[in-house]
């Protein structure tokens, strides 16, 4: 059985990593497959390109799991909704019929609740280009899928932190970090669990649900994990004062329905994570 990951950065080789260590074969598509570990066999493709490499025959799961080349309207259209298309394009072109495609989208899709909870039964409101791109990317993915036999799966994962994403610890080292006037709630998930999600969702015997919000247990306020990093890199707590506009906007994102599948994590919460990536644990991939 062949996993094939569509786009593998950091989180898609340490998803592939997993997926090898459980026995599958997997092919990771990225324009620098020189950079993937040996375990991923790298294929060089571009996935807004329409030309994309022959799809294995035996292909039972795709993770499609791209970025954007910059925080522009045209480069993520060019990234999900091309990419997207152009994946699912191969598929046909080659007759593949995975059992699902599995697409890495983001929180990004609720916009700003005013510090309400929202789940999967949450009606997407995004508040800006990309979270409306991301939209349109998991609407299209549902639509040329249906009928097909292939179970379509986006999860939505919040702000990803780990090995080399460490904005927040940057700040509060650097003392530029500012704890907001009001409560911002943020939601997360680190890089690790990230990947034992995807691996999970696209594995599980049962069938998955539709949607999934791929978030820690702890939708934190900004301030709390401000002055938590602080406090355990021995520093002063951050001054209080205007922060900016929200990143993401301000919500609590619930992960009951990713947890009910069985997916314990590793980090459950800000504090675990940061302590680890503080005491130096984690490997970054190229």
């Amino acid at each position: 059985m062949t996993i094939l990951l569509a786009g593998c950065g950091d989180l898609g080789t340490e998803a592939g990593l997993r997926f090898a260590a459980l026995g599958h074969h997997v092919v990771g598509w990225r324009r620098s497959p020189a950079k993937l570990p040996p375990a991923i066999k790298g294929v060089a493709a571009d996935l807004s390109a329409p030309e994309l490499p022959p799809v294995p025959a035996d292909t039972t799961a795709v993770v499609i799991a791209v970025a954007a080349d910059s925080p522009s309207e045209a480069d993520y259209r060019a990234a999900y909704l091309d990419g997207v298309t152009h994946v699912l394009d191969a598929l046909e072109r080659d007759g593949v019929k995975p059992q699902r495609v599995l697409f890495v989208s983001s929180t990004a899709v609720y916009g700003d609740a005013g510090g309400s909870w929202v789940d999967e039964s949450t009606p997407p409101a995004p508040a800006g280009f990309s979270g409306r791109v991301l939209v349109e990317a998991e609407e299209l993915l549902r639509s040329r899928l249906a009928g097909t036999g292939t179970t379509a799966v986006s999860l939505r994962l919040g702000g990803i932190y780990g090995p080399g994403r460490t904005r927040l610890i940057d700040q509060v080292r650097s003392g530029s970090a500012v704890v907001p006037e009001d409560v911002r709630y943020t939601n997360r998930i680190h890089r690790d669990d990230a990947a034992a999600a995807i691996v999970h969702l696209a594995t599980m015997a049962a069938e998955p649900s539709p949607v999934y919000v791929g978030v820690d247990n702890d939708p934190a306020d900004l301030g709390t994990v401000l002055r938590f990093l602080a406090a355990e890199m021995g520093l002063a707590a951050p001054p209080v004062g205007d922060a900016g506009p929200a990143r993401g906007g301000n919500k609590r994102c619930r992960n009951d329905l990713l947890r009910s599948t069985g997916l314990s994590l590793t980090f459950p919460s800000f504090r675990e994570g940061y302590r680890d990536i503080l005491a130096g644990n984690g490997v970054r991939h190229p």
